[in-house]
């Protein structure tokens, strides 16, 4: 006798062609009932027995979609409901939406293939999607994800699609963000004064493939906001896009068109040609080869290395294929500001960069930046989590009855949200002094509140009370009546890694090793270099980098020469009077004298060491002598390393001593790239000396230092050899866009 079945299923199964895909395999076990979204997931009745019921839900687990992610499922017998066949049926819930947020997917191989076919009826149309790819969380209005809950219910599907959309064995099955020529979304290709050049989809593509082979700048709407473009073999052109952005050095991205023509500028492991043409289609760091045919000197200057990226979009396919040559596609907003996403804004802000615009009418709900990785051998370190990674923290238990809401740092801003059962990690915005960058950022946690129809109840922030994300805390906390906890920049670093590797619940002492550019610390002095133990819900601070002086506030951080003034000895500080003028020189040798705010920052201890190799001395971009620093070290091709550590009882480890030791021995004539080399080899060494001395075996490491590749490759090799077991920050970035997540895994599991 047939009986009824509800299936529940959990996770990331909204906006991922499930529902088509059970209805399909319903037909095929010739069962009666329906599939629908809710606020928690897909709940599917079907008509039949326990057995079948059973085996049908090992087939959908075994044979989900690929993009799905499933984290929780059930099976349970309820009151006999008769149906008469499968439907899809659409819901509308009044509940509060509990379930991930759908990223973005990059167009498959299937849109692809469509486009490029002249006999296609999506050929050359800029916005073909189907249930495997396309926007998902850039379009998002509401939930559960039904065309009408995004910015696409401003279009109507044509008769045609309407088939695709309604016919069980068409690709487009319930693909709800349909569309094609006759009913979509329509380009419009301007001028930076606003004239009308082209409105035809086929016109719009070729004429803007033929201004950037003529040296313009194009702006062009993605559909996860603008993107700046020029020819990536131009040099002049991105000179011009530099002035213009008012970004100096800052390394540019580059669109290639195929894996194939990246493969003939570059030398891609099997783990970064994974990367670049998976479903995020990041920016992957690729190291230049003497056969890279772009002009890298402009796009990356005293760089050995180029972030590259396939497209994400049919809309980047077209042009990029219509081209056939790589093209430099850079944030779209002047520098330091949030990616534009609005057409009139893009008019307003960027009339004086690009020479044109090319538009379209969709209207994009949350603007991201591209995600931008990095590998060290087989590990994938994310240098950027944004377009394609955000907004979900999937598999992670929060034990809390109460919303939280955690506010992240200021330099490298998210927040993570918990108004249910799911953990959402926004994507990146930026620096916080940047007002815009803070308005899109207050604006972005104004959404969520409003998408969860929730309003959080604990707030947690970063112990530093100046950074504008502290003060934005606090002022919500006090609009809505909300607790408040101030938590300690590194800890919450050290709890992020410990929350994404699961080590909470270890019965063993855990070494954590935080090293970045600032953070306040316990003691009001800036931290940056430290050595904590996390065991029984506890962390404490084991041992830091010795202090030195942090000098001129926040100069510091953008003036490498700075640090290493500040770690110098009166005697080696005279090798490097050169650097100052004679005002600044006696400025500093008097602050010196009566400085009492002191560092452990290995972040700055990188900016010093640059310096003194004569690298950089004033950063045009965070962190770009730390980056310059690790370029110089990647081009030491021997093994003839120093270890600049002249104690191995491991106290506090000797910053002035490494620091000094360097000078001397560039002083001496060693070569810049040897002592780079060994400046990161002595960094990692005391990790693993630290370990050894206190008989730890478990390693975990945040903080933006370890992003890294060539400390994370040492260390990869030396603890494989100690048998120590090294966990990094995986699933998000190791610098402060994590500090969120650390906040709320602090605030669930410390108990100091």
């Amino acid at each position: 006798m047939s009986k009824t079945f509800k299936i529940q299923i959990k996770g990331r199964v909204q906006g991922v062609g499930f529902r088509p895909f059970v209805f399909n395999l319903a037909k095929e076990h010739q069962l009666n009932g329906s599939v629908s979204n809710n606020e928690e997931g897909v709940i599917i009745y079907c008509n039949t027995s326990e057995e079948k019921a059973t085996q049908f839900l090992e087939q959908i687990l075994l044979n989900k979609p690929e993009i799905a992610v499933i984290t929780a499922h059930s099976t349970d017998e309820v009151p006999l409901i008769k149906f008469d066949d499968f439907s899809i049926v659409i819901t509308k819930t009044s509940a509060q939406i509990n379930l991930p947020l759908t990223p973005d997917f990059a167009i498959c191989e299937n849109c692809k293939a469509e486009i490029s076919d002249s006999g296609n009826r999506r050929y050359n149309y800029a916005f073909t999607t189907c249930v495997h790819c396309g926007p998902r969380y850039a379009i998002t209005q509401k939930f559960p994800f039904e065309r009408a809950h995004t910015s696409l219910t401003e279009f109507d599907m044509c008769s045609t699609c309407l088939e695709e959309y309604t016919n069980p064995t068409n690709r487009r099955f319930h693909s709800q963000t349909n569309s094609c020529k006759s009913c979509g979304i329509q380009l419009q290709l301007v001028t930076n004064l606003g004239e009308t050049i082209a409105i035809n989809q086929l016109e719009c593509i070729e004429k803007s493939a033929k201004r950037l082979i003529e040296g313009n700048i194009l702006a062009i709407k993605n559909t996860n906001g603008y993107v700046l473009c020029c020819d990536a073999s131009n040099p002049e052109a991105i000179k011009k896009l530099r002035k213009r952005k008012k970004r100096p050095n800052k390394p540019f991205a580059v669109l290639y068109p195929s894996m194939e023509s990246i493969k003939k500028d570059f030398n891609v492991s099997n783990y970064e040609a994974n990367a670049l043409k998976s479903r995020v289609a990041p920016i992957v760091i690729l190291q230049n080869t003497k056969h890279t045919r772009i002009s890298v000197d402009t796009i990356a200057p005293k760089f050995r290395q180029t972030g590259v990226m396939l497209p994400s979009s049919a809309l980047l396919e077209l042009i990029i294929k219509k081209l056939g040559i790589p093209i430099v596609a850079t944030s779209g907003n002047i520098h330091g500001s949030p990616i534009i996403s609005n057409d009139n804004d893009a008019h307003k802000q960027l009339n004086e960069v690009a020479d044109y615009f090319l538009h379209h009418n969709l209207d994009i709900q949350f603007p991201q930046d591209d995600s931008v990785v990095t590998f060290a051998e087989s590990s994938q370190l994310i240098l950027r989590r944004s377009r394609g990674l955000a907004p979900n923290y999937i598999n992670t238990t929060i034990n809390s009855k109460k919303p939280i809401l955690a506010m992240g740092g200021h330099l490298k801003s998210t927040f993570t949200f918990v108004p249910n059962a799911q953990t959402y990690v926004s994507q990146y915005f930026g620096n916080l002094d940047n007002y815009e960058v803070l308005k899109r950022y207050q604006a972005t946690i104004e959404d969520y509140v409003a998408l969860f129809e929730t309003k959080p109840k604990t707030i947690l922030i970063d112990k530093h009370t100046q950074y504008q994300s502290s003060i934005l805390g606090k002022e919500l906390a006090l609009e809505w009546n909300a607790d408040i906890q101030e938590i300690q920049h590194h800890k919450a670093h050290f709890a992020s890694v410990l929350g994404e590797n699961n080590l909470f619940a270890s019965e063993e002492k855990i070494l954590g090793i935080v090293w970045d550019g600032t953070g306040l610390g316990d003691d009001n002095h800036i931290w940056g270099g430290e050595f904590f133990t996390y065991q029984g819900n506890k962390i404490e601070r084991l041992t830091h980098f010795e202090y030195y002086d942090w000098l001129a506030n926040d100069k510091m951080a953008k003036e490498p020469r700075l640090a290493l003034f500040s770690l110098l000895d009166s005697e080696h500080r005279s090798f490097i009077k050169d650097k100052f003028s004679e005002t600044e020189w006696n400025i500093y040798s008097s602050m010196i004298k009566t400085n009492t705010l002191k560092t452990s920052s290995v972040g700055r201890l990188f900016d010093a060491v640059a310096s003194a190799l004569d690298l950089v001395d004033l950063n045009t971009f965070e962190a770009e002598a730390a980056m310059q620093l690790e370029t110089c070290a990647k081009s030491y091709s021997k093994s003839y390393y120093i270890d600049f550590l002249y104690k191995k009882n491991y106290g506090k480890i000797p910053s002035n001593h490494i620091v000094q030791s360097i000078v001397k021995a560039y002083n001496e004539g060693f070569c810049k790239e040897r002592l780079a080399y060994s400046f990161i080899y002595t960094l990692a060494k005391c990790i693993l000396n630290v370990a050894k001395t206190n008989e730890i075996k478990t390693v975990a490491c945040s903080g933006g230092v370890f992003q890294n590749s060539l400390l994370v490759f040492m260390l990869n090799q030396m603890t494989k050899k100690e048998n120590i077991n090294l966990k990094l920050n995986c699933k998000l970035s190791a610098n402060d866009e994590n500090i969120s997540f650390g906040q709320l895994m602090y605030h669930q599991h410390i108990k100091n």
